[in-house]
């Protein structure tokens, strides 16, 4: 026989480009409104991580964005304290396809401004010499020292074994804007991989999938390896995320830990944004009853006044005030570095390690 039946089933699976399309239109109309900070930093950090990681991005999706595009001259000019938000905004949505070039000409005026100059941190001057060189300008071009000062930050471990949220985000920002988000080498030494795996064992001791996606972003785009267990704890989180399609679900959510977690598992090698997503209004919520031990850890540790910074004397010790839910990602923590053994002697801040640091 020669005849062929072909059955033409439609795919239950939504395409890639759809996905995306319904972010960008559920981000951009459906959560918050467009003179919001708040809808600037949504839209902002949704667009990075879908041009980043060459997200499929169809000329409907791109129309979510054609009533801001239109109008950016005018929101940069009346609203240069987020000339940061804008400018990424902007040019993210030319790189993923939007008509025009407008990025440019708003680079060169945002330099001619001086905005760089103005910030307070070497992390945002860095992240605004990065986005103005996306279209060939650099707004600090006397400032020659200014990446070896963050390496320089990002290399001192003994910042990084204690907790410290801001310094663990700048940590991760640094890496992304030294290495132009996983397109350039970061030229990143020993050190920061430790200071990489140090937070990291932090966030997977509190269970903070957030933080924790974005040091496997940035041992990634170091050239390091990710610690098995870790992905394997994100890639199951990831998948129970739950997503609310209802018109009066709250915008308060956890969608950076959503978006963050499916970079992650994008960068890893596998797919993100696998929930069946709409062009609505949509929040993002993490599983139920994920916390970790961190804060059990501390309370311990600090209790003890005879306390050592050796884990093999301490662990039975520690284990023993814990809850089991607790003993349990103690151990896995403690089996997914090799540096666990240097991470506790900083975390447990004895006087022998304090007078190191």
């Amino acid at each position: 026989m020669t005849n062929i039946v072909q059955l033409n089933v439609p795919s239950r699976r939504q395409p890639a480009s759809e996905r995306h399309g319904a972010l960008m239109h559920s981000f951009a109309s459906f959560r918050r409104f467009g003179d919001d900070v708040f809808w600037l930093k949504e839209n902002a950090e949704l667009l990075n991580i879908l041009e980043c990681t060459g997200a499929q991005v169809d000329d409907d999706a791109l129309t979510a964005f054609a009533g801001f595009y239109d109008k950016v001259e005018n929101r940069l000019q009346f609203f240069p304290q987020y000339y940061r938000f804008l400018l990424s905004i902007c040019l993210d949505l030319e790189d993923l396809g939007i008509p025009g070039d407008k990025g440019a000409a708003l680079v060169k005026w945002v330099a001619d401004q001086g905005f760089a100059q103005a910030e307070l941190s070497d992390l945002q001057r860095l992240e605004a010499r990065r986005l103005m060189a996306r279209r060939g300008v650099d707004p600090l071009a006397g400032d020659t020292g200014l990446e070896d000062r963050m390496r320089s930050f990002i290399a001192r471990s003994a910042t990084f074994s204690m907790p410290n949220k801001k310094a663990a985000y700048e940590l991760t920002h640094a890496v992304f804007y030294l290495s132009e988000y996983g397109r350039k080498d970061p030229m990143l030494d020993a050190e920061t991989r430790t200071s990489l795996e140090f937070t990291g064992l932090l966030a997977f001791i509190e269970q903070n999938a957030d933080l924790l996606a974005e040091i496997c972003i940035a041992l990634r785009f170091g050239g390091f390896d990710v610690p098995e267990v870790w992905e394997t704890w994100l890639l199951r989180h990831t998948h129970r995320f739950d997503v609310q399609t209802d018109q009066k679900t709250t915008p308060n959510d956890d969608y950076h830990e959503f978006l963050v977690c499916n970079w992650m598992l994008s960068v890893t090698g596998h797919q993100p944004f696998a929930k069946t997503l709409k062009s609505e209004r949509m929040a993002f919520f993490r599983p139920d009853g994920v916390s970790g031990p961190l804060r059990e850890l501390s309370e311990c540790m600090f209790k003890l006044t005879d306390r050592s910074d050796d884990w093999e004397t301490m662990r039975p010790v520690v284990l023993d005030h814990l809850s089991e839910d607790a003993q349990a990602v103690m151990s896995w923590a403690e089996t997914s570095s090799d540096k666990f053994s240097a991470f506790f002697q900083g975390f447990a801040r004895t006087g022998r390690a304090l007078a190191v640091m």
